[in-house]
């Protein structure tokens, strides 16, 4: 087949009657394009061009052949347009992988806002709570909710935002064991806590300064919701993300105690292959869902 390039030199010398202005167009020496066009002729086997020194003339085969390039020129710069078009405005779907807990407390709320907000963006969320490798499985981003820093995976890392671990209990609880005085009489106290191996919570205070306190380890699961179901029963004194125990606090059914006080932060990130973070359907998803969550 011959070069589709060299049907680009030809259109372009026959829009322009001539080698020499087409050359000024494209910006190429007139040399070089006399040999492309010279090259398609030798590939297709025919004349397409007659040159003289006093005239210039497009063959019976020629007149055929432009048509049909020149047509394919149009069909080409039209399908470029589809791209461009579709890059220019955020289409196409968008693969999110987030744990449940994740899923239930950060996303929900914000992705059919998304989908709202980008009506050709086709939202497509997986929760689970078992380790995803994105890139193998074709994901566009993960939202991960961390204590510790993440690994370096070799993926792009966009931290969107944090929230402080609340100290939490039930009154029934405060009621048989009394309110901690401080943040050192919380070793006075049953803790519901995420591992037996955990040392404790590494407090610190709102003036800066910390402390790491271990309570007695009376309940152990490390799933917060877990933990929340255990603070409510009564059983002791946990730390919880903020905006899973929100409303157990304004309720009364759970009270947050030493409010000058924090047990950490957890950390939201973004997790997204380098290349399809890239594409605006996912960049405008990453921003959007960026902007919602926020420090806290």
């Amino acid at each position: 087949m011959a070069n589709l390039n060299d049907f680009t030199f030809f259109v372009h010398v026959v829009d322009h009657r001539g080698f020499a202005p087409a050359a000024r167009a494209l910006n190429i020496p007139k040399s070089t394009l006399s040999k492309r066009v010279a090259e398609l002729e030798k590939d297709l086997g025919a004349r397409l061009i007659n040159r003289t020194s006093r005239r210039f003339a497009v063959t019976e085969t020629g007149e055929d052949f432009y048509r049909h390039a020149a047509a394919m020129l149009i069909e080409a710069e039209a399908a470029e347009n589809v791209v461009k078009g579709r890059l220019s405005e955020p289409s196409g779907a968008v693969r999110i992988t987030a744990s449940v807990p994740t899923a239930q407390l950060s996303l929900a709320p914000l992705l059919p806002e998304l989908a709202l907000a980008y009506p050709k963006i086709r939202v497509m969320l997986h929760a689970t709570d078992r380790f995803v490798d994105i890139v193998q499985e074709g994901f566009d981003m993960a939202v991960r909710d961390h204590f510790a820093p993440l690994p370096d995976s070799g993926l792009v890392q966009r931290r969107v935002g944090s929230q402080s671990k609340l100290l939490v209990a039930a009154p029934a609880y405060l009621n048989q064991r009394g309110l901690p005085a401080g943040a050192e009489s919380l070793a006075e106290h049953d803790g519901l806590m995420t591992s037996l191996i955990s040392q404790g919570w590494l407090m610190e205070h709102r003036d800066g300064t910390s402390v790491e306190i271990s309570p007695n380890p009376r309940f152990v699961a490390d799933e917060s919701r877990v933990l929340l179901a255990a603070a409510l029963a009564g059983l002791g004194i946990t730390a919880l993300p903020g905006k899973l125990c929100q409303e157990e606090i304004a309720s009364g059914a759970l009270v947050h105690i030493l409010p000058e006080w924090t047990a950490g932060k957890v950390t939201t990130t973004i997790l997204m292959p380098h290349r399809r973070g890239q594409l605006p359907s996912v960049r405008a998803a990453v921003d959007f869902i960026a902007a919602r969550l926020g420090d806290g």
